[in-house]
């Protein structure tokens, strides 16, 4: 049975037709004309495109008893999580709930870190940035930095898998460029539509994908980047003082997101590279990963868990350049004035942008 090809119009998504008057294809809804010829070259360059092709290398060693035999696992019974520390530790709390935890196994059975940043702020220096994120907050409670109590700070190490590879990518965009001119008393706009076709290729050196459940993803690329200047060959005694996060998300299973961050990252460069044109729209793409290999490293990350009138505030700092993040409560009251003084000012024009720096 033979195949009955179709082309949809780019300028209203309708089916186009071979005109024989014209000896053009036309869409009858817009009735738009384009040159066959166009039309097959485009058909072309979309079956030219290759599916996404991405393969990693993962980590595989282990550690060995000799390094094993100093750390312990404890683990959490309110949410699960599994925190290594040294054998030295007695029973402690969870720096990720606050819920007491015990010591369960020694830690084995998992795979050895590649790198390690190890931590350059200190506990007092985490403090400290906390009052900062505190101070300065209009919609924040006047009594929370005063009568919120500190109930957890805690040192993790926080497993990551870092991603590098070269990327090689095709992409076709559609864009337009609209044109409008006044003649008498009448107005008129001319839409044009552009075919663009980008190649070309990216090096990624470092990705990173957080390995734990327990930490917040969003949170945890929040206080990116850490500087991989500073990152040394993993050895244990870095552990020492600190708690290490036991990964429960391998390489394999953080393949996907390290992709969309891959993808997302190639898309955003080749569309700055269509300048001049008004809307662009991606019709297709195609990106191949090359010498894609993981690595297995440790971030410094201070976990500081705060108690207000019963809710617990988590807040989370890189240890290596103190960027710091979190949710704290807003007082209603306060809010709901701002919003009363500024709507009846403003009409509600700049209202959004006022919210975000009373929070800010």
């Amino acid at each position: 049975m033979a195949q009955i090809l179709e082309y949809k119009c780019p300028c209203c998504s309708g089916i186009i037709e071979f005109d024989s008057s014209s000896q053009m294809m036309k869409c009858p809804y817009c009735e738009t004309t384009f040159d066959p010829a166009a039309l097959l070259e485009m058909d072309e360059a979309l079956n030219q495109l290759q599916p996404d092709q991405m393969d990693w290398d993962v980590p595989q060693e282990q550690f060995s008893d000799t390094e094993i035999s100093g750390m312990n696992v404890y683990s959490c019974k309110s949410c699960g999580g599994e925190i290594i520390a040294d054998a030295t530790t007695g029973a402690t709390h969870c720096p990720f709930c606050g819920n007491p935890v015990v010591l369960t196994s020694a830690f084995s059975g998992a795979l050895k870190p590649d790198l390690i940043i190890p931590f350059k702020l200190s506990k007092e220096d985490a403090k400290a940035a906390l009052k900062k994120h505190m101070s300065g907050k209009k919609l924040l409670p006047k009594l929370f930095s005063k009568d919120s109590h500190l109930e957890e700070i805690k040192g993790v190490y926080v497993p990551f898998w870092l991603y590098g590879a070269d990327v090689s990518a095709s992409y076709n965009f559609k864009a337009t460029k609209v044109r409008s001119w006044r003649s008498g008393n009448r107005e008129f706009t001319e839409t044009t539509f552009y075919r663009l076709e980008r190649a070309g290729g990216l090096s990624f050196d470092v990705v990173p994908v957080d390995g734990s459940t327990k930490m917040d993803d969003a949170m945890m690329e929040s206080i990116e980047p850490f500087d991989m200047k500073a990152a040394v060959p993993f050895q244990t005694a870095f552990l020492s003082g600190y708690y290490a996060d036991k990964y429960d998300v391998d390489a394999k299973q953080s393949i996907e997101r390290a992709n969309t961050r891959i993808k997302n990252s190639t898309q955003e460069a080749f569309t700055a590279t269509v300048a001049g044109y008004g809307a662009i729209t991606t019709e297709s793409a195609s990106v191949q990963i090359n010498n894609g290999k993981a690595k297995y490293a440790m971030y410094p990350v201070w976990l500081l868990t705060t108690n207000f009138q019963g809710k617990t505030y988590q807040f989370a700092m890189n240890g290596q350049t103190g960027k710091l993040v979190g949710d704290m409560p807003v007082d209603k009251r306060l809010f709901w004035k701002w919003h009363l003084i500024y709507t009846a000012i403003c009409g509600g024009v700049l209202w959004p942008i006022l919210y975000f720096f009373l929070l800010h």
